[in-house]
């Protein structure tokens, strides 16, 4: 990879707006210092631990299309520094964005921790798989406990990359993040609970004496 997100980010008439609006000087540095080789381990923890996240692809009427993929938490497995992946579940067979692949495989993807308000900008060349093609990177992909019908898969070959700003993600919470922030009150609770019924029999044992 080696590229810088606002090299490709950054085109001519975006760079213009930068340069009118008085941010240009500092994105210009931006593009010329902050290099990254692949991902790192910040980024790798990061996109294993997410549900979804949202896929821009570009159709031959050059609209962009949006999608919003998800899964179990762990879905997009890293295969390397450069490559992420997952299985393509069948949806409701419009075939949108595997048919926009089809003559442009650019796509930007945006995946958000919305409880620490946190988000990370991909621009990759996606590859789609056929299952038949590669039965170990099915493997490598593969969802356990997990119901789903897969189709195919697509692999994804990191361009460049950028944590955004965390300004105006409004936090929200998964019903697994409201049980687990609540698991000790529940054990206290649950406790509290089983003294009281101790102390209700020992009163009734001095009672009956």
């Amino acid at each position: 990879m080696a590229k810088n997100f606002g090299a490709l980010a950054f085109t001519d008439s975006v760079k213009a707006l930068q340069e009118k609006n008085g941010s240009r000087l500092s994105y210009a540095r931006m593009e010329r210092e902050k290099f990254v080789d692949g991902l790192s381990e910040n980024e790798v923890a990061f996109i294993g631990q997410r549900d979804s996240f949202y896929m821009a692809s570009i159709g031959e009427n050059n609209f962009p299309y949006i999608q919003h993929r998800g899964g179990p938490k762990g879905f997009v497995k890293v295969l390397d520094a450069k490559r992420i992946g997952f299985i393509d579940f069948r949806g409701n067979m419009q075939y949108v964005s595997v048919g926009n692949l089809a003559t442009n495989n650019n796509v930007a993807l945006i995946m958000v921790d919305y409880p620490s308000k946190t988000r990370l900008k991909i621009l990759a060349k996606a590859e789609v798989v056929e299952l038949k093609d590669d039965p170990a990177l099915y493997d490598v992909l593969d969802l356990s406990e997990y119901k789903f019908n897969p189709e195919r898969m697509i692999v994804l070959h990191i361009e460049a990359y950028d944590w955004n700003c965390p300004q105006h993600i409004i936090p929200r919470y998964t019903v697994e993040d409201i049980e687990e922030a609540f698991e000790g009150q529940r054990h206290h609770i649950a406790k509290l609970e089983a003294e009281i019924k101790a102390l209700k029999v020992k009163l009734k044992e001095s009672a009956e004496r």
